[in-house]
């Protein structure tokens, strides 16, 4: 099991590098952040800056660690801009970058751009277009295409991705359309559990509903004829019932992780400590998480 971290752009880079590369010293699998053009409350009204721009300044600070999204969505972002991004900072990182893509939600990104939020059923029906135009756009030297959403003409991607065929795709994903889109264009399947569950589900509840969720990427894999195991299972972390307790020592770390490996997750995602929020941790206890739980979860 691999452990991971988000590390949210809320900081000037001029003191936000240091824990970039404080999260490499650590020996985090990789780094992700929130592709948003603001966030919910208490981030809405105080610094956000931009995920790529981010993610790019990362790589330059930093050589092992792995840099990624969790999640980039159509609310605001168009396939043939995003893969031009996509194809620069997997070669300025060196290979190193994990898409994280998913339908968005009912945020303030939603509506940022003057347009009226989409409904569930828009998002999912956008996703699915959004998916597999990119997919092509990161593989194709050459890509026209014209769809109910998203158009492409002649769209050039020369040299493409360093890591091949493209980067790998972690599609986030609960429902059956988005698992089976996880399943014919993901490296990677995420999720954050049931959120039904986060005010007033127990620990036990929140097991049970990502082991139907795990079910039903078994099953969408299953229809489209490819291999369950071929995909990483991310978990992030912070919302579910459980909230921010595996991180009040590394024992409890250990026994939560320790619960969703056995549901077949490779890869924990925890937030990187922000006092006076739902994120907030002691740092000096995360550090030793992020040291010993690592290398007693294997």
């Amino acid at each position: 099991m691999r452990l991971s971290t988000v590390i949210l752009p809320i900081h000037r880079w001029s003191e936000g590098q240091q824990t970039w590369r404080r999260a490499e010293d650590l020996g985090f699998h990789a780094a992700y952040t929130y592709d948003h053009l603001s966030w919910r409350y208490p981030f809405r009204d105080g610094p956000w800056f931009g995920a790529l721009p981010t993610l790019t300044a990362a790589a330059g600070v930093t050589r092992r660690l792995r840099l990624g999204t969790l999640v980039t969505s159509p609310n605001f972002r168009h396939p043939v801009t995003l893969a031009k991004e996509l194809i620069s900072l997997d070669d300025i990182s060196g290979g190193r970058v994990t898409l994280g893509i998913g339908a968005g939600g009912t945020g303030f990104d939603a509506t940022a751009l003057g347009q009226e939020p989409w409904t569930p059923r828009e998002r999912a029906d956008r996703l699915g277009e959004f998916v597999p135009l990119l997919d092509r756009l990161l593989t194709e030297a050459e890509v026209s295409h014209e769809g109910a959403y998203y158009s492409a003409h002649e769209a050039r991607n020369i040299p493409g991705c360093l890591q091949r065929p493209r980067l790998p795709f972690a599609v986030a994903a609960t429902g059956p359309r988005g698992l089976r889109l996880a399943a014919r264009h993901g490296q990677a399947w995420v999720t954050t559990g049931d959120p039904k569950l986060y005010e007033s589900g127990t620990p036990e509840q929140s097991v049970e509903a990502l082991r139907r969720q795990a079910a039903g990427l078994d099953a969408a894999c299953a229809e489209v004829g490819r291999d369950p195991r071929e995909l990483d299972r991310i978990l992030l972390t912070g919302f579910t019932p459980d909230r921010a307790r595996p991180l009040d020592s590394v024992g409890a770390f250990v026994d939560f992780a320790g619960r969703h490996r056995e549901l077949g997750f490779t890869e924990i995602v925890v937030h990187w400590p922000i006092p006076d929020s739902d994120f907030a941790a002691d740092q000096d206890v995360f550090e030793k998480i992020a040291v010993e739980a690592a290398a007693q979860l294997g």
